[in-house]
């Protein structure tokens, strides 16, 4: 039911600072950004490292639904995101074994969530999601096109970069040993 563990949520008061701490203290890279005049809330995502994210969300008015989880604190996690393959399967998965849901919405092709309660996922909002990592990553953490893998000599070796199924790319670098090996292996005939 779940491909993986796709970013953790923090709900803060002051975006501005969470968002420098963030990316300046840890040198995050700033995905996509939204705000929900609605819910009275904004969220942006962030990039650390190959494959690590995480989400900051934010009140941007009274009336917002963080007013009651940020009332005795400056901030703190508000929700995990898995990544399901298939929305519709997940919530048979729930219904089927009597577990509560709630929020389930559908944005067209780009997002489809929903949602289990604390008090039913051991203290944890948990938000199961359709959706396509790639589309909610800054453009230069994701293979252009339909690449799935790109190799650059250097003196050492050689680096090889893979898209990643969870979205993003991950760089390897191997020696010279290692990427004749690897040659060898590709158009070795069995």
């Amino acid at each position: 039911m779940i491909l993986r563990i796709d970013h953790v949520a923090i709900a803060v008061r002051d975006y501005e600072k969470a968002y420098n701490f963030f990316t300046k203290l840890f040198g995050a890279l700033p995905g996509s950004y939204s705000v929900d005049q609605n819910m009275k809330y904004r969220w942006q995502l962030f990039a650390m490292g190959d494959l690590s994210r995480f989400e900051i969300l934010n009140p941007t008015g009274t009336g917002s639904f963080l007013d009651n989880f940020l009332t005795d604190r400056d901030g703190g996690m508000h929700h995990i995101t898995m990544q399901t393959a298939d929305i519709k399967k997940a919530v048979n998965i729930l219904k089927k074994n009597g577990i509560p849901y709630f929020g389930h919405h559908e944005y067209g092709k780009i997002w489809k969530e929903v949602f289990i309660h604390p008090r039913d996922a051991f203290g944890v909002l948990i938000q199961i999601a359709e959706f396509n990592p790639s589309d909610w990553l800054p453009h230069s953490l994701v293979m252009e096109g339909d690449k799935k893998i790109q190799v650059k000599r250097s003196k050492s070796g050689c680096s090889l970069t893979f898209s990643h199924p969870g979205g993003g790319k991950v760089t390897m670098n191997i020696s010279r040993e290692e990427a004749r090996e690897l040659a060898e292996t590709l158009i070795k005939e069995e």
